[in-house]
């Protein structure tokens, strides 16, 4: 006999009148409005994803759990709200923690959820399943963590992780989730009781007046201000008010990598050419969401010794950190900017008006020059970075609203070097730790958290460590472009083993990947639109293909063996070798 029973059926419960903890979970997240969850399942969290689902959460299933985090952490920089992740226990949680840690190194909110073995069997080394006091590893790496040992934990732990993750400086949080916790069965009458709203998850902190005075008339008082903008200030969703200081008050502004694109970086105030001269003249900066870190030579050395920092953030501990800080600005980003605007209005700014002008004709002389630097690479072959550039540069700023993921040495380098961006938020790249291997991961979390076209600009090396989850891209059909600028190499394929034992000559150097590799043929495998380029011109086709198609595609940019230099424009933070290897 014939089975009529259709295999695509949702399966209706043995027991409609009893639920899971796994099932409290998923509502649990609903509730509090957290609608996509990235993960990779398992034991003992597999019911726990098909449970999401059935109660109308999105879930995104990942090859790697440390892509399925960079993806929630992207989700939460995006959406200003909790990005969650789900992984099995043990080495999944491991490979995810990666991408947590990350989140709160970088101030994204996220919430990591973890299948987990018996405590009480991990405490006592047992030997249990997958033994691993997860919740103590993770601790050290994150804003907070909660074990649930029970499924009438869970509703407060998720509401206590959505908290914790964006109130103060966003970040990373943990809940261990316990197989015996989502193993439980409860009456639905009673599992209902559990659940709540919670009230101000997130509960601005204003600034103190006496604070907002002082930098309002350090400010004022500047001859030579400028802005420094970070991905803080992209994060808070402040733009129109940063746009009202910038503007109203004529002061010339200066973004870090993933605060491109908050103010537009062509605009008529825009310092972008001008960091040295910033640094070296300016005699009062306000930073804004940014850190005075390495990238910024600490805020010392070679910024200007009678230099005034106005430093506006949400972590009073980020204050004083390497130089004193004239006037530091500690609550809310949206507070403390109005209340900086309205101490403003009655006062009389003091700027040099050679102040501006003067960047500006630097600015000027210094973007021509690079235009010409790209447009000479054009006709340069086999292609370089700036070849490549040089056609996708107007494609990007033609089409201002897809979304850039970029990451590598040389190709984060010189692609945030060459692409003006317009659209804040528009940009994500390896941000604060500078680290490869967030590319699929943020393309995908781009894509679902915005429904935006993303295009994933990323080296050969880079590619390698996330390229497994373009499958991840094929599979959920998300409008992501991944180019590849192969030059078959860490840094370039011109390394050379510099060994003479036999056993090991011939092995390939230390930097060297294959540069006949065929990453285009990734496309064909997932059944997906792919391109192969040798020139600008083909990559100007190729690419503009792909972003109209709005479909998954992927392009191999084959560049010179040579293209590229060791750690691309930091270099310098290399211990000095005795012996000069090529690279």
């Amino acid at each position: 006999m014939a089975n009529t029973t259709s295999n695509t059926a949702p399966v209706q419960p043995h027991f409609p009148e009893q639920v899971t903890g796994m099932y409290i979970l998923a509502e649990a997240l609903k509730r509090v409005g957290l609608d996509t969850v990235y993960g990779l399942v398992g034991i003992p969290v597999t019911e726990t994803a098909y449970a999401m689902q059935k109660v109308g959460v999105k879930y995104v299933g990942f090859r790697f759990e440390q892509q399925a985090g960079m993806a929630a952490a992207t989700h939460g920089y995006l959406r200003k709200s909790p990005g969650v992740l789900l992984t099995v226990s043990s080495l999944g949680f491991m490979n995810g923690l990666t991408a947590t840690a990350n989140a709160t190194v970088n101030c994204y909110p996220m919430i990591q959820i973890s299948g987990a073995s018996d405590p009480t069997m991990v405490d006592m080394k047992m030997g249990t399943y997958e033994e691993l006091d997860q919740l103590n590893t993770a601790r050290p790496l994150v804003k907070a963590a909660f074990r649930c040992s029970h499924a009438k934990d869970i509703p407060s732990a998720v509401a206590r992780a959505y908290r914790a993750a964006v109130s103060g400086r966003p970040g990373g949080v943990y809940i261990d989730m316990t197989t015996p916790a989502l193993a439980e069965i409860m009456d639905a009458s009673e599992a209902e009781k559990l659940f709540f709203e919670p009230v101000d998850a997130y509960s601005p902190v204003a600034p103190n007046k006496e604070a907002v005075d002082r930098a309002v008339e350090i400010l004022a008082s500047a001859k030579k201000p400028a802005i420094l903008l970070g991905k803080g200030a992209a994060y808070a969703q402040v733009d129109d008010k940063i746009k009202n200081l910038i503007e109203k008050y004529n002061i010339p502004y200066l973004p870090m990598s993933m605060a491109k694109g908050l103010m537009p970086d062509n605009g008529p105030l825009s310092a972008l050419s001008c960091r040295s001269t910033i640094m070296k003249e300016s005699d009062v900066v306000m930073v804004i969401g940014a850190r005075l870190n390495w990238m910024l030579s600490f805020g010392r050395g070679k910024w200007n010794p009678a230099i005034k920092f106005i430093q506006l953030d949400v972590e009073p501990q980020e204050i004083d950190v390497n130089v004193p800080i004239a006037a530091p600005v500690v609550g809310d980003m949206g507070l403390s900017l109005d209340a900086i605007l309205a101490g403003l209005a009655d006062k009389k700014m003091s700027t040099d008006p050679a102040w501006v002008s003067s960047l500006q004709a630097e600015s000027k002389v210094k973007n021509e020059k690079f235009a010409q630097r790209l447009k000479d690479a054009a006709t340069v072959s086999p292609m370089n970075h700036w070849s490549a550039l040089s056609a996708v540069k107007p494609i990007l700023e033609s089409n201002p609203d897809v979304i850039l993921i970029n990451e590598g040495a040389n190709t984060l380098d010189d692609t945030r070097d060459s692409i003006d961006m317009s659209l804040p938020r528009h940009r994500v790249d390896c941000a604060t730790w500078a680290i490869m291997g967030m590319g699929m991961g943020s393309a995908i979390g781009a894509a679902v958290a915005t429904g935006k076209s993303v295009v994933a600009i990323e080296g050969d090396s880079a590619f390698g460590f996330s390229g497994m989850d373009f499958g991840t891209i094929c599979r959920f059909k998300l409008p992501v472009t991944v180019v590849i600028f192969n030059n078959g190499g860490i840094y370039n394929s011109i390394g050379v083993n510099p060994s003479t034992d036999p056993a090991i000559e011939h092995d390939p150097a230390p930097t060297t990947l294959d540069i006949a590799a065929r990453y285009d043929k990734m496309g064909e495998v997932f059944g997906v639109k792919n391109a192969y380029v040798t020139t600008p011109a083909e990559l100007t086709a190729a690419l503009t293909a792909a972003i109209a198609s709005k479909e998954p595609n992927i392009i191999n940019v084959q560049l010179a063996a040579d293209a590229g230099k060791e750690s691309g424009h930091i270099g310098y933070l290399n211990p000095t070798p005795l012996i000069d290897y090529t690279v």
